[in-house]
């Protein structure tokens, strides 16, 4: 059995998407899913786009 994913990771500086906290400083609600996160959301650190995250499993 596979956990759910539940947070997403920079693969370039390590930040972590956490949906429950979600991105509120760049207008993304807490409790917001990485996949409904705008296509021009950009990594809080480094500025990358959402294709640089990675599903990371509790």
């Amino acid at each position: 059995m596979t956990t759910p994913v539940a947070e997403y990771r920079c693969e370039m500086c390590w930040y972590v998407y956490d949906p429950a906290r979600g991105d509120p400083e760049h207008g993304i609600d807490p409790g917001t899913a990485f996949e409904d996160i705008p296509q021009e959301w950009l990594c809080p650190d480094c500025g990358l786009g959402r294709e640089a995250f990675v599903p990371q499993q509790r």
